[in-house]
């Protein structure tokens, strides 16, 4: 079972219809966005609010709501620039299900507002689930305290490696931006060493795969 596919409470439920044109209105969006949302959008539904009325949690700072939201897809791909401006238009931490062709997908990006200015929001990188079936069992939510922990718990059931002992939320997710910058470097160089001709220089690039490799491995451990 995918844990992190979930059966929201029915009292939070929502169900609502976001225009597009609402999207475009809060996050400034340019000719090409709106394009992708042409595209690649067939329709938003606003479709559970979790909240301290609604499922009995208290807030947190940072964390005063989670939304929960249904993106109904044209095609399997989604820019996650449309994902971004969704963020960036709604003040509120989101967790995407994405829907196309009776299969569904779980993305978010950790959302904690800018300790300098808190109006605006920082955004990770974002974390998906593989593709399940639509009609998959859901999990029941995981048991918290509050909002903010019930957030990370989402959120750590799409991060692609365990927290270590006494690692925060922020210090994991550093770590695993870490190893995709390190991953991306690899394919690279792995790239460079199949067009490599000489020998010397194979054995220079070859050096330097493993280094790589290892700083992946210590970061992954």
């Amino acid at each position: 079972m995918n844990s992190a596919f979930l059966q929201y409470p029915a009292a939070a439920e929502f169900g609502k219809v976001i225009p597009k044109a609402k999207i475009y209105e809060h996050s400034g969006a340019n000719t090409r966005l709106k394009d992708l949302f042409v595209e690649q959008v067939e329709q938003i539904v606003w479709q559970y609010k979790l909240a301290p009325e609604t499922i009995h949690l208290p807030a947190r700072p940072g964390v005063p709501e989670i939304q929960i939201f249904t993106i109904q897809l044209k095609g399997p791909e989604l820019h996650q620039d449309v994902l971004r401006s969704i963020d960036r238009a709604i003040p509120f931490p989101i967790v995407f299900e994405l829907t196309f062709e009776g299969k569904t997908q779980i993305i978010a990006a950790y959302k904690r507002p800018n300790e300098a200015d808190t109006s605006r929001w920082v955004l990770s990188d974002y974390f998906a689930s593989n593709w399940w079936p639509i009609d998959s069992k859901r999990s029941a939510i995981p048991v918290a305290l509050h909002l903010g922990s019930l957030y990370e718990q989402l959120l750590q059931r799409l991060i692609p490696l365990p927290a270590r002992p006494q690692e925060t939320l922020i210090e994991l997710i550093a770590r695993v931006e870490q190893v995709q910058a390190k991953q991306r470097e690899l394919d690279r160089i792995t790239a460079r060493l199949t067009k490599e001709k000489q020998f010397n220089r194979k054995v220079e690039i070859n050096a330097q795969l493993r280094a790589l490799k290892n700083k992946i491995e210590v970061l992954t451990r």
